[in-house]
């Protein structure tokens, strides 16, 4: 090793060294991120396309950053190639650069221990909200320390690499840096026109898939493919096909105006079972992170959520509830528009997306006091923007009085002091004579995992206590109700907005979107146990039907007990960004740009999905409701004022 440090360096050219130092963190970043996911999860085949893939992918991103260093090689002036201080400057400069990658690296890897993918449409949004993200980070992890680490161990490599390479500094005539500029010209051109997100998707295995990708590759194809028009990139049918399909699965849609015109239904408790008779409120707890295998209820065996198991003897379980994303703003379509989840961003997150036929529009024009309470800033993904242009009262930690506020980190305020202030602003708020619709997000559950000291029995910065905090604030949150003159007439519903985690061998783990649900209602509703499929879009027009109120015609998603009576379908839709999902009768379809489908059978025990021959009817049934749902959106015709097709 000292011998070595002792031989006469090797002379490469400048550019040559930048992009061999790319290539070598980016080639470490993918081995660590394969032993992390464990080779055990993938085929020798799909390790070896995965890195193999990789370096294509790798170079294609080297392609575009040799640009400006191509073009300066080009025209420093011949005179200047051996002057001591253009080394100097050429070292500092490599420090930067290969800081730069290594901070990347670290920065991918942390954005994999959350989500198991490359940097994709997520790490695009959480640039436009760098205090929350910033905040989080910084309370999370040892930024500090990381940072100079990260120092420390680039100034070892680069002495190391000083000791073995040397730059040239041989003059550049006119034809070499011809040859520069050329390469500065084409290689990003040649990147732009051979290298494609899509040929991530190597084969069957998504963690291989991923694990194939370059992080600033697929961050600079997500920022491009934010928002997918499903005409352009998924497969379609005719639009008369998918309306006699989605009529023969029992959807019939009204248009917002026509869903609730006519006269004053006269209410009775007639066919209303399960209920004995129709609740006056509700209040939905939408919980962040809470996937069904925290839960005692659905198997879990770690006691972490000892109320809510408590609670599900008193209540309505829905055995197989499924998510319709991987993100908050997914659960908030499903739960407000009911509509299943469009390619691209979510419709919260989009423009004009105010004055649609939600939940709350329905609700608030039938004289019901409607609320949207978010424990963190509501400016987060747009939730206050979006809930206060469809009638919403919009309440956030911005709101709430310091002096209620326990604890609370960049997130938003602990759960407890959420739901204090959620009793409260309804008492104060709310009429007597007027019932109300209240929808409140946590945000507890969520990085960095703090909540006020002395609550439970597990500590901070962790999941588990996360969830287990959770669960205490619920706990306190039904005890504190019970004392309100509304409790009896309300039905509480706890409902997870997405699961802790997405990840999985294929593309759409069906077993990661299962989250919990439970309707609490002790002096209406009976305990027991739903077990037929639900979607997560099913909700808003089962509420709007208990509660006597109209609309539910206008949803997509279909009223649950109307459902059980009539024998209509099950079938759930799960999705991430790109990938949409259509789950029916243990089969999985799965649509996806450039007009692809496939087909996986899905074991109703372990959820292990297998592909299978493609069904041609469940195919279409996918695109029928797909297409339908982001041409309603596309053609304004979500908007409470507008016909329907």
């Amino acid at each position: 090793m000292f011998k070595l440090f002792k031989s006469t360096p090797c002379n490469v050219p400048y550019v040559s060294f930048l992009a061999g130092i790319a290539l070598g963190v980016w080639l470490l970043l993918r081995l660590i991120l394969s032993l992390k996911v464990g080779w055990y999860q993938m085929s020798g085949t799909e390790i070896l396309g995965a890195f193999v893939t990789g370096l294509w992918f790798d170079v294609a991103a080297l392609s575009y950053l040799l640009v400006p260093w191509l073009l300066v090689s080009a025209l420093i002036p011949s005179h200047w190639s051996a002057k001591h201080w253009l080394n100097k400057s050429r070292w500092a400069l490599a420090f930067l650069v290969l800081y730069a990658l290594v901070f990347g690296a670290v920065s991918e890897f942390i954005f994999w221990q959350e989500f198991s993918t490359r940097f994709n449409f997520i790490a695009v949004d959480y640039l436009v909200y760098t205090h929350e993200v910033i905040g989080n980070i910084l309370e999370s992890y040892p930024v500090p320390l990381i940072l100079l680490t990260i120092a420390l161990f680039v100034l070892t490599i680069l002495f190391v690499l000083s000791r073995l390479f040397q730059f040239e500094t041989a003059h550049h005539g006119f034809g070499k840096k011809t040859t520069l500029v050329i390469l500065a010209v084409c290689l990003p051109l040649f990147s732009y026109k051979l290298a494609n997100i899509d040929q991530m998707q190597f084969g069957k295995n998504a963690y291989a898939n991923e694990l194939a990708g370059n992080g600033l590759f697929s961050f600079a194809a997500a920022a491009h493919r934010n928002e997918l028009d499903y005409d352009q990139f998924y497969r379609t049918i005719p639009q008369t096909q998918a309306d006699d399909i989605l009529q023969k699965n029992g959807l019939l849609r009204h248009a917002f105006s026509k869903a609730i015109s006519g006269e004053p239904e006269v209410l009775d408790n007639s066919n209303i079972a399960p209920f004995t008779r129709r609740p006056r409120n509700v209040v939905v707890v939408m919980v962040e992170s809470l996937s069904a295998d925290y839960l005692g209820t659905y198997g879990n065996k770690e006691n972490l959520t000892p109320y809510l198991d408590k609670l599900a003897k008193e209540s309505l379980v829905f055995d197989k509830v499924y998510a319709t994303g991987t993100r908050t703003v997914r659960g908030l379509d499903a739960l407000s528009i009911a509509i299943p989840p469009i390619p691209g961003q979510a419709i919260v997150h989009r423009p004009d997306s105010g004055h649609l036929a939600t939940l709350g529009e329905f609700l608030e024009a039938q004289q019901y006091s409607t609320f949207f309470m978010y424990g963190g800033y509501g400016i987060f993904d747009s939730m206050n923007a979006y809930f206060r242009g469809n009638d919403y009262k919009v309440v956030d930690r911005t709101d709430f009085d310091k002096s209620t506020i326990q604890a609370e980190n960049v997130w938003g305020v602990d759960d407890e002091s959420l739901f204090n202030n959620a009793v409260n602003i309804i008492n104060r708020m709310v009429k007597p004579s007027t019932p109300f619709f209240t929808h409140i997000m946590t945000t507890s559950n969520h990085r960095p995992f703090t909540f006020p000291e002395g609550k439970i029995d597990l500590p901070q910065g962790h999941r588990q206590g996360a969830v287990k905090y959770t669960d205490y604030a619920i706990g306190k949150l039904i005890e504190n109700a019970k004392h309100q003159p509304w409790f009896k007439d309300t039905l509480f519903v706890i409902v997870a907005d997405h699961c802790s985690s997405a990840a999985g061998k294929t593309k759409l783990p069906v077993e990661r979107y299962h989250i919990p649900l439970f309707f609490y209602a002790p002096d209406m509703l009976p305990a027991g146990h739903y077990s037929r499929m639900v979607s997560q879009i099913d909700i808003a027009p089962t509420l709007l039907d208990i509660l006597g109120a109209k609309g539910s015609q206008h949803f997509f998603g279909q009223s649950l007990f109307k459902a059980a009576r009539g024998k209509a379908p099950e079938r759930a839709f799960i999705s991430n960004y790109q990938e949409l999902g259509y789950y029916k009768g243990h089969h999985l379809i799965v649509l996806s740009p450039k007009q692809k489908a496939e087909t996986y059978q899905v074991d109703p025990i372990t959820f292990e999905s297998t592909p299978a021959p493609m069904d041609q009817t469940l195919m279409d049934e996918a695109i029928a409701y797909y297409q339908t749902a982001s041409r309603a959106y596309k053609y304004g015709n979500l908007k409470e004022d507008r016909n329907l097709y």
